[in-house]
């Protein structure tokens, strides 16, 4: 039992066309599906149906999907949650083009989660038999997978909480104000073996700060910058390393100010992983370890 990873992440945008050269252009996604004013988009690496929706119509995020090892998961998550307070529902299939029945809950943070076991199989774009280890007509970035988005919550402890105790969520990495029962500022949170499948700091409810593209190394990370600068995408942060988490980052937005990140690098995290604990006062350094600094735009700017 348990959730497996992100599958989708449904975001607004101001400009459908905009959005598309970005996500599909520099991004290097490939447009799947679309409807009025609605582009499903998934990367080369992915299996099923879509992993970004694109929704004209404001700024920010609409939900998140989670996909779950097995169908009779939903039933024991959906109990949970709604026994954890939250508003619960079930979905059914169609309702998320490619998407088989589910359950929708909103979060403590008043964020929507999906959480479902079916998903079209669409496969990579190099297969299973034989496989190349990359497609040859990569477009821009060429991002393999996305990886884990960040939100914003007013209270930390009672979302850390959710994760763990409905969907069995682990924290990674803590930033507290300081070690004697020092208030929860954020937490990074893992349902894999990556360092979090979901991350939220202390902000106002139902924001998104960013989602994240996963690359393979450094030097992945340094050709996306190139190619940022190519296509003037603005770029809020990098390129640089975490202390939070130990990747590789840039930080950059699309067109209607959304921030995106790729990110390479990390640790495994098991079953025996102790939680790192990161104070207040070393908070620049956790996000960005080289320079420790952050710009004020880093904490302010949410969609």
């Amino acid at each position: 039992m348990g959730v497996m990873r992100l599958g989708y992440v449904h975001a607004r945008v101001t400009d459908l066309d905009e959005a598309r050269s970005h996500y599909g252009g520099t991004l290097g996604m490939k447009q799947v599906h679309q409807e009025q004013g609605v582009a499903y988009y998934k990367a080369w690496d992915e299996w099923d149906h879509h992993s970004v929706v694109l929704e004209e119509g404001g700024v920010g995020l609409v939900k998140l999907g989670y996909k779950v090892a097995r169908s009779t998961d939903l039933d024991d998550f959906e109990r949970r949650a709604a026994a954890f307070g939250c508003l619960t529902e079930r979905m059914s299939r169609g309702e998320n083009v490619g998407i088989g029945d589910g359950v929708r809950v909103v979060l403590p943070s008043d964020h929507v989660v999906e959480l479902y076991h079916e998903a079209e199989f669409l496969g990579t774009e190099t297969g299973t038999l034989n496989p190349a280890p990359f497609p040859r007509e990569l477009v821009g970035v060429g991002v393999p997978r996305i990886d884990h988005c960040l939100i914003t919550t007013e209270d930390p402890e009672t979302l850390e909480r959710f994760f763990s105790e409905c969907l069995d969520f682990r924290s990674a990495e803590r930033v507290v104000e300081h070690l004697d029962d020092g208030a929860l500022l954020g937490s990074w949170m893992s349902c894999s073996n990556t360092p979090h499948d979901i991350a939220f700091i202390k902000g106002p409810n139902g924001k998104l700060h960013h989602f994240a593209y996963a690359l393979t190394d450094w030097h992945e990370i340094k050709r996306a910058g190139g190619l940022f600068a190519m296509d003037d995408v603005p770029v809020d942060v990098g390129p640089t390393q975490h202390g939070i988490t130990r990747g590789e980052t840039i930080y950059f937005f699309d067109p209607s100010g959304n921030r995106n990140e790729v990110f390479s690098g990390g640790y495994m995290v098991h079953d025996d992983f102790p939680t790192i604990t990161w104070t207040a006062d070393q908070l620049a350094a956790g996000i960005f370890y080289i320079g420790r600094e952050l710009n004020e735009r880093f904490t302010s700017v949410l969609t």
